[in-house]
């Protein structure tokens, strides 16, 4: 075949532009990237000789070589790990397979935002580009194992590269960076400096399970022995969950973070568990401090890597934590699963379901100890997963209690401090046998919801619930610690206080002089509600809108419709506030005019007030605009 040359695709000429021209803090994470990819060419021939043991592969020596070149000032990392095809090399190399890259780059550029443009490396799986940070020209050699003919790849970080066969490459991968010139104020240093080398390979590189070589400095005069020094291995190999936790410093914990979780920050907190007896493995995981971009999207990386036995298995093995904890990172080293398993294996595993619900517990009592022990990390955390782990009320019952024994609310208690459950059982007043909460896009848009009103004047504390998620497991959860989960926007509500007889006298008169009205005016919105009554709820607003006990909110109707499973719309009840002058009015109106279209206009104006005032919006946007306009001008 000859050489071809090729044009980038367009996302990958972006990424190599930002790569090239952006200023990094520290350009050293070129070579942690070349080193992961070449171990991870490893891993996955590892596994592929254990899955094909006929297939023709030299693995008596797997390692990663350094080798540098002062004179021609080049590096080359190199592998003899899986290697690729011509068409691979072509497919990965020369495009970035993965939905929303253009669009985070171009945020990106727009954000100048030097600690986010690190974080991608590593995030869409492009750590080879990291090169051109340090290099004019890039060019890799590499041949699939078990097959015979390997490729040339070759660009200078510009719009093409090339791809040519060649007939004699050794099996795996050799990356060749011709540097760039030394730049100390740039923070470009001379990467052809085998102690640099050393430095780089050991913060960042330590934990690789395979030998990571580099051939000695040449002496400075001619050795008078025969025997040259053979290369010296760089890293200790020795993978940091299976060292004591005397052996390891948190600067290492955090550093095989950033390289499973590629994340340039320090992880929250770190998780050892180590599970003996029968079956046996080991765990380190982390809590990261900042929830990744895609941590709600379909196609987000979740799970840990698996390991058995210190060979790796897969990466985001989805089967060992729940969805609500996908944002976790780590390693899990079992020691008596099978080497050849794939994912459809595992989720029927019951040793993998054993470590699934082990290590759901730690991760939850981890967090619960952290809420414990230092409430400004608990903090970050919530404010970061919350939303996440408060989807395991609605799909992991087992669990439901430890979620709610670490979630926490805001509350009309406090502006800015949230409350546990506990925490609000704990302070309901004598006689309130239920926990009241409201959900809405925001805690203003709630906290100015006429639902509140009643509660606002009693100083009865109401839970302020803002997340699309809160519309599911109020539901799915129905109570907490004997205490049921009472939406104020839904039912009859009655706050406990005992009346006297003439508050009593009071209520049953008002029952009687409204009851022409509310039975009129429900036959007039008969198509949009199923009743008009009177509200316990109200003592400022004229009216408002509420929910059945037993139906479904507006906004859990959209949830589901958005998600294309068709619901039937539930009619809602009108309250009306008896106390408020509108609401006289429209009642001594109706007993003194025979002809009540006008009155019927007020009816539908009403209701889409208070449709409005719960952030819904009228069924006929523009005829209720028409209505309001004609009354404001009347009234002028």
């Amino acid at each position: 075949m000859p050489t071809e040359t090729l044009e980038f695709q367009v996302e990958a000429r972006q990424l190599l532009q930002l790569m090239i021209h952006s200023v990094y803090s520290n350009k050293d994470v070129f070579l942690r990237e070349l080193v992961s990819n070449a171990s991870d060419a490893l891993d996955k021939l590892r596994l592929e000789k254990l899955r094909d043991d006929a297939l023709d592969a030299d693995v008596s020596d797997p390692h990663i070589e350094i080798d540098v070149d002062s004179d021609a000032r080049t590096l080359t990392v190199r592998d003899n790990g899986i290697g690729m095809s011509y068409d691979e090399v072509g497919q990965l190399i020369g495009t970035i397979a993965n939905s929303g890259t253009a669009t985070f780059l171009q945020e990106l550029r727009e954000a100048k935002d030097a600690a986010g443009e690190e974080g991608l490396i590593g995030q869409f799986g492009v750590g080879f580009y990291s090169g051109f940070m340090v290099a004019d020209e890039v060019t890799l050699v590499t041949r699939r194992a078990g097959e015979s003919r390997g490729t040339r790849w070759t660009s200078r970080g510009e719009d093409t590269y090339t791809l040519e066969p060649v007939g004699d490459a050794p099996q795996g991968t050799s990356v060749t960076l011709h540097l760039k010139p030394a730049d100390p104020e740039n923070q470009l240093h001379d990467y052809t400096s085998p102690w640099k080398i050393r430095e780089i390979i050991k913060r960042y590189s330590d934990f690789i399970t395979w030998p990571i070589r580099m051939a000695p400095e040449a002496p400075a005069a001619a050795a008078e022995s025969d025997e040259a020094p053979g290369p010296e291995t760089l890293n200790s190999m020795k993978a940091l969950w299976a060292r004591s936790r005397e052996e390891v410093t948190d600067d290492e914990y955090h550093e095989l973070y950033k390289h499973i979780g590629h994340d340039w920050r320090d992880p929250l907190e770190t998780i050892r568990l180590q599970a003996e007896g029968t079956f046996e493995y080991q765990a380190l995981l982390f809590l990261p401090a900042h929830a990744p971009h895609d941590l709600f999207t379909r196609d987000s990386r979740r799970g840990v890597q698996l390991y058995v036995k210190r060979v790796f298995i897969m990466d985001d093995c989805e089967a060992l934590l729940p969805p609500f904890l996908r944002f976790v990172k780590g390693v899990v080293d079992a020691a008596d699963l099978s080497l050849n398993v794939s994912r459809e294996i595992l989720q029927q595993d019951r040793h993998i379901e054993m470590m699934r619900r082990r290590l759901t517990k730690k991760v939850l009592s981890t967090v619960k100890d952290m809420m414990a022990k230092d409430q400004d990390r608990y903090a970050t955390f919530w404010r970061e997963f919350g939303t996440v782990v408060k989807e395991g009320l609605v799909t992991d019952a087992e669990n439901r209690d430890a979620v709610l024994g670490i979630a926490s609310f805001a509350s009309t208690r406090h502006d800015t401090e949230p409350t546990t459950l506990k925490g609000y059982v704990e302070r309901m007043k004598d006689g309130q046998d239920d926990i009241y909460y409201l959900t809405g896009e925001s805690r203003q848009s709630i906290e100015n919801s006429p639902h509140m009103e009643a509660f606002r004047d009693r100083g009865i504390e109401v839970l302020l619930l803002t997340d699309p998620v809160d519309e599911v497991w109020t539901d799915a959860v129905g109570e907490y610690e004997g205490k049921k989960l009472r939406s104020v926007a839904k039912g009859q509500i009655d706050l406990g206080a005992e009346e006297d007889d003439t508050a009593e006298a009071e209520r049953e008169k008002q029952t009687e002089e409204y009851a022409a009205l509310l039975g009129w005016m429900t036959e007039q919105l008969d198509e949009d509600i199923k009743e008009v009554r009177l509200s316990s709820r109200l003592t400022v607003s004229p009216a408002c809108v509420v929910s059945d006990a037993g139906d479904l909110t507006p906004a859990l109707e959209n949830m589901y419709r958005a998600m294309g499973q068709e619901v039937p719309r539930a009619k809602r009840i009108l309250e009306l506030n008896p106390g408020h002058q509108l609401v006289k009015g429209l009642n001594q109106a109706y007993k003194e005019r025979e002809d009540r279209t006008a009155l019927t206009e007020t009816a539908e104006l009403l209701h889409g007030l208070a449709v409005l005032a719960e952030g819904g919006q009228p069924k006929d946007p523009s005829r209720f605009v028409k209505l309001m306009a004609d009354r404001l001008e009347r009234a002028l």
